[in-house]
């Protein structure tokens, strides 16, 4: 037997009894849920760092969307914010560093 207490997708436990196992689980408050969605983003976060790979980053995107779902927001809000930031202070195409600020 192995224990957990991780947030998982919610086919898991039907893949897990569909390949002859047993899982207790249960479903979490809101509070809850919220709680380990922002745990969730930064283990998501940490595997992409890891790997690089588009799996990992399709993960995190994922668990962002859950986010934004759980905290009332849709993904149109969602994209509405971002544009409008990239509008008015610009996105990350153009590869800059910045390096210093000096007061005049």
């Amino acid at each position: 037997m192995k224990q957990y207490h991780k947030l998982v997708r919610d086919r898991i436990p039907e893949i897990i009894q569909g390949a002859g196992k047993t899982c207790v689980y249960e479903t979490l408050s809101d509070k809850d849920y919220i709680a380990l969605l922002d745990q969730k983003l930064n283990e998501e976060l940490a595997e992409y760092q890891e790997s690089k790979s588009i799996e990992e980053l399709a993960d995190l995107l994922e668990v962002m969307q859950a986010v934004a779902k759980a905290r009332g927001w849709t993904m149109e809000e969602l994209e509405r914010v971002r544009s409008d930031k990239a509008s008015k202070r610009g996105g990350f195409e153009k590869k800059i560093l910045l390096k210093e600020v000096v007061d005049k």
